[in-house]
């Protein structure tokens, strides 16, 4: 017979066997072709007389091969095919072979009675119920991979021959199945006799939640229960609901079911979550749960699965005395973009131990000032770091609720980490600094009191991520209740935002971005006092710059005039020049002019290798049509970055010339 399904025909000579009682793949060919089952195995995998007498076996094969595992008949018929001048060649090949998982043994496939559930029924509602949005899948893309198996789905058997779980609700009568039930002796360890029991194929079942009292057949009143226990995964479909008293109707029930939801791996997706779904709109009407988020699986450095054989495992008790338990967590939350797996390394652990050890002290800093005098002010009282701050910190709330809601972890704790590092510790407490050192500042109380505030509101939007060290800080602060699990997350407050503070940040910002590149360029050191002027080509922008004069001065390390163009020194003056803001820093003392020329031809001949780079990546198509759109985007602005850069270079570069006259 001809099957395109079963056979190869560039494999070997294009001619299989097909036993559809001892192969998987060969039990559905038989289905195909109506072919009878010929068990040839008894219970013990070795081989039957009889099996092989039905199977139409010579009898003098049943006879050197009756008794024996399949491993030993193999050789046996090797040599009678040689025998017999039947054979031609034998040749090894690679194939794969189920063995258990505890002693190696190779486990030969057995038909047997089972129990099995029609799953058709069951699985046309649960796929139903993910094609209209009552259950979400997340990331999306699994949601293919789910449907896929649903729609492929075969009868499910949930007989076990193990000795754990829950027995199957069955019972047999002794009477009128005695023919059909088989009890031999069997001789354990000890040495002492247990019963071995076997229901054939054909015995009749009396399924109930309980035990049956008498026969309905008969009138008996001896049973045996059916020696199988479910398969885990059906106990475990009944989980959403039989953990809150189902099939009672009780308060929890009816307060928790369906439950928001379930974050799982996809290696369970249709082992679990399917057959919850399944059970779940079977015995209760309504789906388990309204999202499955898929997390990724955690490998090693190198991107392999970790594996004790391998010695690659990290042992997360180990990380977590060597790190600490809120830089694991937060690791491995910042790692979790969708559809890709986790390469953990503990150098990446480190650096957010670090990102701790930052937390911790901002909070050490704030407590040398928070002693003083506090007082809330409106906001047209404010200082503008404080507007500013309030505004940065509104926004976090919006990015990370956001990012949360659409379970993006990774997206969330990017924006905890710019926010903190790098915008209230690397900008706030150096702004106000001066204020908070001074006793009699008029904006302290004030400084003081938002500096309180915006670090408990950060604590209570980081707990999820760091829950121990938010809850050892939060503790120190004033507070209200007795931990910061039950305070409530902290939501966007629109009378926080302030457009005007962030665009005068960004001329801030700006600014001193300008004054650090000059000083760099000039090679003047970080403590040195030196003069700066800074101006605006927009008149508004410029009265600002001079109500900055005082923070650019703190930050900026120099003695600021902001003051026009038109009134700066004509010569020994850098200028440097971006988006309407120039600044200008003096040349004094023994400035090396030769040497800041060649720090800048080399520093735009690497702008110009860095560019020519991107630019080609975003020429190929290849690149851009499978980089994510992220990263499309990032590339996009780092060149418009580095084009500007670059004049400002060229700039620097020609004033430099002038002055050397060169």
């Amino acid at each position: 017979m001809g099957d395109a399904i079963l056979v190869d025909r560039e494999f070997g000579t294009g001619a299989v066997k097909i036993t559809p009682a001892h192969d998987f793949n060969d039990f559905e060919a038989g289905e195909r072709h109506g072919l009878q089952r010929l068990p040839i195995f008894d219970r013990q995998a070795l081989l039957d007389p009889q099996g092989l007498k039905t199977a139409g076996v010579d009898q003098g094969v049943i006879e050197a091969i009756a008794g024996l595992l399949a491993s030993k008949a193999r050789a046996k018929v090797e040599q009678l095919l040689k025998g017999c001048n039947h054979l031609t060649k034998v040749d090894d090949h690679k194939m794969a072979i189920g063995k258990c998982y505890r002693c190696k043994t190779v486990v030969e496939p057995y038909l047997s009675p089972q129990w099995f559930v029609k799953i058709k029924p069951l699985a046309e509602p649960a796929i139903q119920s993910v094609e209209d949005g009552r259950i979400r899948i997340i990331p999306e893309g699994w949601t293919n991979n789910y449907l896929g198996w649903m729609r492929d789905i075969k009868d499910w058997c949930i007989s076990r021959q193990i000795w754990w779980g829950h027995q199957i609700p069955a019972w047999y009568c002794r009477h009128c199945n005695k023919e059909l039930i088989l009890e031999e002796a069997a001789a354990t360890d000890s040495a002492t006799r247990s019963s071995r029991l076997t229901i054939l194929q054909g015995a009749i079942p009396i399924v109930g939640k309980t035990a049956p009292s008498t026969c309905p057949g008969c009138g008996g009143q001896q049973f045996i229960q059916e020696p199988d226990v479910l398969d885990t995964w059906f106990s475990s479909a009944l989980w959403p609901f039989s953990t809150l008293g189902w099939p009672e109707q009780t308060p929890e029930l009816k307060t928790y079911y369906p439950t928001s939801t379930l974050v799982t791996g996809l290696d369970i997706l249709f082992f679990w979550v399917a057959r919850m779904i399944m059970m779940g709109l079977k015995f209760m009407g309504d789906v388990p749960f309204r999202d499955v988020y898929i997390h990724a699986l955690v490998r090693d450095a190198e991107g392999q699965k970790m594996s004790k054989s391998k010695g690659n495992v990290i042992d997360p008790l180990h990380v977590m005395e060597q790190f600490g338990t809120d830089a694991l967590r937060f690791t491995l939350a910042s790692m979790a973009s969708p559809g890709r797996d986790i390469k953990l390394a503990e150098e990446r652990i480190e650096g957010y131990r670090n990102f701790a050890n930052k937390i911790w002290n901002a909070a050490r800093f704030a407590h040398m000032y928070l002693a003083g005098e506090k007082e809330s002010q409106p906001p047209t009282d404010r200082s503008f770091p404080g507007l500013w701050i309030r505004s940065r910190l509104n926004d976090t709330i919006q990015t990370v609720t956001m990012e949360l809601d659409a379970y993006r972890f990774d997206r969330a704790t990017s924006a905890l980490y710019q926010f903190f590092w790098h915008e209230y510790c690397d900008w706030y407490l150096e702004l106000i600094k001066p204020v908070l050192q001074d006793p009699l500042h008029p904006q302290g109380p004030a400084t003081r009191q938002t500096l309180q505030d915006t670090l408990e509101v950060f604590l209570r939007l980081l707990h999820p991520f760091m829950p121990f060290i938010s809850e050892e800080i939060w503790q120190t602060l004033p507070h209200e209740g007795e931990t910061i699990v039950t305070q409530s997350y902290p939501v966007p407050q629109t009378h926080w935002h302030e457009p005007s503070a962030e665009e005068t940040f960004r001329l801030f910002e700006q600014s001193i971005s300008l004054i650090r590149n000059a000083r760099v360029l000039l090679s003047y050191p970080p403590g040195q006092d030196v003069r700066v002027f800074v101006a605006h080509e927009e008149p508004a922008a410029n009265t600002t710059l001079g109500t900055l004069e005082q923070d650019l001065a703190h930050i900026g390390r120099g003695r600021i005039s902001p003051v026009p163009i038109a009134q700066w020194p004509t010569s020994n003056i850098l200028r440097l020049v971006t988006d309407g803001v120039t600044v200008g820093v003096s040349v004094e003392g023994d400035v090396d002019l030769k040497k800041a020329l060649d720090r800048l031809v080399k520093q735009t001949e690497e702008t110009d290798k860095e560019s020519q780079r991107l630019d080609g990546k975003l020429n190929n198509a290849d690149f851009v049509s499978k980089a994510p759109t992220e990263v499309i985007t990032d590339h996009q602005d780092r060149l418009r970055a580095l084009s500007r850069d670059r004049a400002m270079l060229i700039s620097s570069e020609q004033q430099l010339r002038a002055m050397l006259g060169t």
